[in-house]
């Protein structure tokens, strides 16, 4: 695509804003696109558009908390370019703790953004690209975008202290697999990403010997982009990505 439209949640730390940063470093590549960055901390958002136009891309920033108005980035960056082309949403939250312990406060924390603001921006975001005509230059006439999710290998396998987070992404991978059942009419691609242990500030305090054990959020973001960059008569479903030792 020729400058597309690519709104990136989280995009403030860890994974997301690795994947702003390989996208600055490859945006030749992917046709200077034209970003919006969601976040919840404004500095960090701003330090990533400074970046962004030094390398001669447009970028616009939007700081807010998802779970409290989880359509307004996709109003937001349709208002400002006029059209969505690719969506990659690695804002989410977790709590964990021994299942017994676990609070109805971090039941509620959890599912707000994992869940029902995660349901109610892809629905936003899939109502504005499936609305829109496919690009002008797109050489697959019916392509008219990408959505992908960043869930975790959570979203299929159990860990102990892990039950609410667990539980967030078991459906986010339903609420996946029923959009797919439309996206495949619609001309939409939806990338499932399910990474293990990466070391992000959602981990909180890491232990040295655990830090060699663990993937770098620029692992997970270079796959991402390479998965953006098929040929759109394919589509990359699902990443299952995980530490080269296995789960911790």
């Amino acid at each position: 695509m020729n400058s597309p439209v690519i709104l990136i949640t989280g995009a403030g730390k860890g994974i997301g804003k690795a994947i702003v940063e390989n996208i600055i470093h490859r945006k030749e590549a992917l046709g200077s696109p034209r970003l919006v960055l969601t976040s919840r901390t404004s500095s960090d958002l701003k330090a990533l558009q400074s970046l962004a136009e030094k390398a001669g891309l447009a970028c616009d920033t939007l700081p807010l908390d998802l779970a409290n108005d989880p359509t307004l980035p996709v109003t937001h960056t349709v208002q400002k370019f006029g059209r969505l082309d690719q969506v990659i949403h690695s804002a989410g939250v977790g709590r964990f703790g021994n299942f017994l312990e676990l609070t109805r406060e971090d039941l509620e924390f959890t599912m707000k953004t994992n869940v029902e603001a995660c349901f109610l921006f892809m629905q936003a975001a899939y109502a504005q690209m499936s609305k829109q005509s496919p690009k002008s230059d797109s050489k697959i006439s019916s392509h008219r975008g990408d959505l992908v999710f960043i869930t975790s290998v959570a979203a299929e396998k159990p860990f102990e202290h892990s039950s609410v987070y667990c539980m967030s992404k078991y459906a986010q991978r339903g609420l996946i697999e029923s959009m797919r059942l439309y996206a495949r009419k619609d001309g939409i691609r939806i990338i499932d990403v399910k990474p293990g242990a990466v070391l992000t500030p959602m981990w909180g305090e890491v232990t040295p010997d655990m830090i060699p054990k663990m993937m770098q959020a620029e692992d997970i973001a270079q796959i991402i982009i390479d998965a953006l960059l098929i040929h759109p008569r394919a589509s990359v479903e699902e990443i299952l990505i995980r530490p080269m030792g296995g789960d911790l």
